[in-house]
């Protein structure tokens, strides 16, 4: 995974030939996200809020973050459903990938995944992917559902398993997001869910509280958006 440095280093030189000497305001940065209901954007008229719609928050107009996670989704229906080529479209400079929860599903359904065969595999297709489009992936562990019975952890695992297979980054959001919960305790934790009887989705006290972990790990592994701070 360190070997996403490299390829800052070998960035850093043509961004700066971009902005030296020139009068012309160089390209913002762009950030895309990819995933699923806990990522997504919501209308100010509902109180469910997802992570990705506070990552522009951090930063300055240097950087530009598109967030096509929507409701539902899994690694194979944001795949063939025809939003991971709308993502690749926007030519993107980072990628943010999470997926768990809906792959999870009873198998029965259309979008449920296996953690160790096709979830892995769609993995390894983005990551490759976003490669080949000459933009870095950054891979998301699902963040943690508060529920008696996990079925994120061996989606986690794999996807952990994914990025040292490829050394492509990871910011490990089930393992960060678990802690959280377990410092805040129950009463606490429930204070960030979207309503009294969800334990996988957020308010936005919630969300910004996830989205804070995601920065926090999200700065260490591309100084170029460290730079572009609020």
């Amino acid at each position: 995974m360190k070997t996403i440095f490299a390829m800052f280093l070998y960035a850093a030189p043509m961004l700066a030939q971009t902005s030296a000497g020139s009068n012309v305001a160089p390209t913002p940065l762009r950030l895309a996200i990819a995933g699923d209901s806990t990522v997504a954007e919501y209308p100010a008229t509902v109180p469910q809020r997802g992570w990705g719609q506070y990552i522009q928050d951090y930063f300055s107009g240097s950087v530009r973050v598109f967030n096509l996670a929507q409701g539902g989704r899994s690694t194979k229906t944001f795949l063939h459903g025809g939003l991971w080529g709308k993502l690749l479209a926007l030519k993107p400079d980072i990628v943010l990938i999470q997926f768990g929860h809906n792959d999870s599903h009873d198998p029965k359904l259309p979008e449920a995944t296996d953690a160790a065969t096709d979830y892995s595999d769609y993995l390894r297709q983005f990551v490759d992917d976003v490669r080949g489009a000459g933009a870095i992936p950054i891979l998301i562990t699902p963040v943690q559902r508060r529920t008696k019975v996990d079925t994120l952890l061996p989606y986690a695992a794999a996807m952990r398993k994914v990025a040292a297979e490829k050394q492509a980054a990871l910011i490990d959001l089930y393992v960060s997001s678990g802690k959280l919960y377990r410092d805040l305790g129950e009463a606490g934790a429930a204070e960030l869910a979207a309503n009294s009887t969800d334990a996988t989705h957020f308010n936005e006290k919630g969300a910004r509280a996830i989205a804070a972990l995601v920065m926090k790990e999200l700065l260490d592994l591309d100084p170029r958006l460290r730079n572009n701070l609020r």
